[in-house]
């Protein structure tokens, strides 16, 4: 199960690599097309899709860019077989610092994340 370890990461690796970048190519290839977005707003849950969510990407300005600082890691992986990863993540863009819970599928053509739910503090 390393191998399938290795890749989940590697995943999840260019997850980082986007966020950080603002790169919504790089975000649209770990994510599958009908994934969304979910966090709670005011006690009230919102959604995003990710064809949405990538055009908002396309129109910030990225924190590299920005020459903000990067922090970002796997906090755990769970796995329930060979082809399920529930995966939480910590990660930043200033002043935002997130809590990610990502779930990975291996589907045919490799692992992407079929679903994000988040949440994050806001710091100074």
């Amino acid at each position: 199960m390393s191998s399938n370890r290795s890749s989940v990461e590697a995943v999840v690796q260019t997850y980082f690599d986007g966020l950080y970048e603002g790169d919504a190519d790089k975000l649209g290839a770990v994510f599958h097309p009908t994934a969304d977005l979910r966090w709670v707003e005011k006690g009230e849950l919102k959604i995003l899709t990710v064809p949405d969510w990538l055009a908002w990407v396309r129109k910030r300005p990225s924190a590299k860019a920005e020459g903000k600082p990067r922090e970002d890691f796997i906090v755990t992986i769970d796995r329930s077989d060979d082809k399920t990863a529930f995966i939480k993540v910590k990660c930043q863009l200033p002043p935002r610092f997130f809590t990610d819970y990502l779930v990975a599928m291996k589907l045919a053509d490799g692992w992407q994340i079929v679903s994000k739910s988040y949440r994050y503090d806001l710091k100074e």
